[in-house]
């Protein structure tokens, strides 16, 4: 049995860059609830695209009123905590625009929010997007992209069992 056969199905759930920009690692977040990885492992992307896709197939569990951050789970179980920018619950939903809501069932790719990232950086927000796994304990590793540019859909998290 060579490494391959043994690797076969062992791929891990990879989840998809929700947005266009640039990667950064989780530590550089500058919340440290996200930084610290308090709410689980993760990864951040500073936007440069006001578009933002479900990255897999799965529910919709969570859309916070102020359309700020939508939570998913996959359907492989991986729980999603997407939040566009840092302390932007304050803009009270402004230059926020929610495509989903809560129980609706997503395709990777689909649109779920649309924010204005370019008006959130004029008010004085850090709009740097982190996307963690809230079930972290549930994976043995979480592997996460920290560096370099990325298209929505582009694989940046892998979660091994």
């Amino acid at each position: 049995m060579g490494l391959f056969d043994f690797m076969k199905g062992k791929k891990g759930i990879v989840l998809a860059a929700p947005v266009k920009g640039e990667c950064i690692p989780i530590s550089e977040v500058a919340d440290p609830t996200f930084a610290e990885e308090i709410l689980g492992k993760g990864m951040a992307v500073k936007p440069a695209g006001n578009q933002f896709f479900a990255p897999a197939d799965g529910t919709i569990t969570t859309v916070f009123p102020t359309g700020h951050a939508i939570g998913m789970t996959t359907s492989d179980g991986v729980e999603i905590l997407m939040h566009v920018g840092l302390d932007t619950v304050q803009l009270k939903g402004q230059f926020f625009d929610t495509k989903v809501e809560a129980d609706q069932s997503v395709k990777k790719g689909d649109l779920i929010l649309e924010a204005d990232i370019e008006e959130i950086s004029k008010a004085g927000y850090d709009t740097v997007m982190p996307m963690i796994i809230c079930n972290t304990p549930d994976y043995s590793k979480i592997e996460c992209k920290n560096s370099g540019a990325v298209e929505p859909g582009d694989d940046v998290i892998t979660c091994s069992v």
